[in-house]
């Protein structure tokens, strides 16, 4: 488990790339929200909520009052510009800036290796009401595709493959933890999946001489490799692992 420490940093360093991110970052299917968020629901926080990947789509279903929070300013500044309906605060899964009982269901898309569950979980469960859900999601690559383990490779050479693979720990007072997977696609130009690069915090806490190497392979990649070569787009393939656990009535 990587120090506090080192995940703060991380995850202070998209408040230097939030234009980016918010330009390239996969969302999410909108089965996964049909899923992770009971049909009862009214009211709904988008926690960690970014540049509103996941916000977006909760807004899109209709019926749902949305709130995010996140502890970036400059990621709720994207937010706001694409949906500005939504009331935004700065604030963390640790610290959460609404009422007692304020909401029917918390979501946190792409952002439960930030958290410190220990204060996270009984904190989110304060602002949830009796019955409510705790609705996480995620994308991993799909590495069965030879291009996207290649394209996976070169990323290594910043970070670990990705630790997200496992069922999240929520505890109590929160339920058993239910999952599915959703596989889906995102389409990009080549140029854009230089931006996905881009906007990941390893990426953006390495050294310039880092940062180009990386960029380099995947220019190459893109170059070489036959199912990429060439093309306007390129599907990158997506398994969105989803997982709820409810609040006792």
């Amino acid at each position: 488990m990587r120090n506090r420490s080192f995940m703060t940093e991380h995850a202070r360093s998209f408040d230097r790339a939030a234009a980016v991110y918010a330009a390239t970052r996969p969302s999410y299917p909108s089965a996964a929200v049909d899923w992770l968020v009971p049909e009862s629901a009214a009211r709904v926080l988008d926690l960690a909520a970014g540049t509103g990947k996941l916000t977006r789509l909760l807004v899109d279903r209709g019926g749902l009052q949305v709130v995010a929070v996140d502890p970036s300013p400059n990621m709720l500044g994207e937010l706001h510009a694409h949906v500005p309906v939504v009331p935004t605060f700065v604030g963390t899964a640790e610290r959460i800036p609404l009422p007692d009982h304020a909401v029917d269901a918390v979501t946190v898309a792409q952002a439960w290796h930030w958290v410190d569950p220990a204060t996270a979980v009984p904190e989110i469960a304060r602002v949830l009401r009796p019955g409510g859900t705790l609705g996480l999601v995620w994308n991993t690559r799909d590495e069965s595709v030879a291009w996207v383990a290649e394209f996976g490779d070169i990323l290594t050479r910043l970070h670990d493959r990705d630790e997200q693979e496992l069922a999240p720990v929520v505890g109590a007072p929160f339920g058993p933890v239910e999952s599915i997977r959703i596989p889906w696609q995102q389409t990009l130009t080549g140029d854009g999946l230089l931006d996905l690069v881009r906007s990941r915090s390893y990426f953006i806490t390495a050294s310039p001489e880092q940062q180009a190497d990386v960029l380099g392979a995947v220019g190459d990649l893109l170059a070489g490799h036959a199912e990429l070569a060439g093309r306007d787009h390129i599907e990158l393939p997506y398994l969105a692992d989803c997982f709820r656990t409810r609040l006792p009535d």
